[in-house]
């Protein structure tokens, strides 16, 4: 009987102490640094814009945006919940502590040597004291091919966050229940998560996996990418279209730049299912990612 050579793959450590270091820089560097992708979509937005308070508007979110980097202060006042998404590659090994452990560490340090504002609290229906470092942060774990550890810092305010949604629609509903809900879900949201937005929507799956679906399609880049599959592709550009129509404009002064983008992640579902889960994203729609 032939023998089948067998194949090694090789561990590499990756220390706890330097995911701490990582995430404590993230943290700083996302507050203050927008991202040149979404400026670069507000400088085009006020280019097309027509309504002059919206051009107004837009101008000072920019000019925001020139500030915070230069003198490496907040971009907004909300430094919001820390979400960490983690690539955790199959064979990195984390040695010198757990991995979570070395996240909330992080967001401690990075949170408290950054002068960033800690606005998490504990027993959320009763003492809502602050938890005074921002900790826990959220953290959202995939296991990959690889060797690596990739972190992405997405600080996530409390405005835009609150205006979520999650519909478990019928499969009767189709499309049009889909477009409805996205449009209507925007509309009620009104001024309140600081447009120009970007929208996330989540489509299949459960109601879990469609929530994070949402969450996950705010940070895909360059913002306005469309999804490679062209009929999704085809529903981000009538969203888009729909939810710009509503007027409602930059920071709710009116005009044609209610949301930047509209980003659509799918996932397969149940056949009596059709869940959808919009997640929206300010203006200020913060990220930094680092692999280790």
């Amino acid at each position: 009987m032939a023998r089948t050579a067998s194949t090694k793959s090789t561990v590499r450590d990756v220390p706890a102490s330097a995911i701490t270091e990582a995430v404590a820089r993230l943290c700083m560097s996302a507050n203050t640094d927008l991202p040149d992708d979404v400026l670069q979509a507000l400088k085009t937005a006020r280019q097309k814009e027509e309504s002059p308070g919206a051009q107004h508007v837009l101008n000072i979110i920019i000019e925001n945006a020139q500030i915070a980097k230069s003198q490496s202060v907040p971009l907004c006042q909300d430094t919001g919940t820390t979400l960490v998404f983690v690539d955790l590659g199959q064979d990195a090994h984390i040695v010198g502590g757990s991995l979570d452990e070395a996240i909330q560490a992080g967001i401690r340090k990075g949170y408290n040597e950054g002068y960033l504002r800690k606005s998490i609290a504990k027993d959320p229906f009763t003492s809502r004291t602050n938890t005074g470092d921002n900790t826990p942060g959220m953290v959202h774990t995939e296991i990959v091919p690889g060797d690596k550890v990739k972190l992405t810092i997405l600080p996530k305010g409390g405005g835009c966050e609150n205006m979520s949604k999650l519909s478990m629609l019928r499969p009767a509903d189709g499309r049009k229940g889909l477009v409805d809900f996205v449009v209507q879900s925007v509309e009620a949201a009104g001024g309140n998560p600081c447009p120009p937005v970007i929208v996330g929507v989540g489509v299949g799956g459960s109601a879990d996996r469609a929530v994070l679906l949402a969450k996950r399609a705010i940070m895909r880049q360059p913002v306005g990418q469309h999804s490679p599959d062209p009929e999704t592709a085809k529903l981000e550009e009538e969203l888009l279209e729909k939810v710009n129509a509503l007027g409602i404009g930059p920071q709710a002064w009116g005009g044609r730049t209610t949301a930047l983008a509209v980003h659509v992640e799918t996932f397969p579902t149940h056949i009596t299912s059709l869940p959808v889960a919009v997640n929206i994203q300010c203006h200020s729609a913060r990220q930094k990612t680092v692999v280790i």
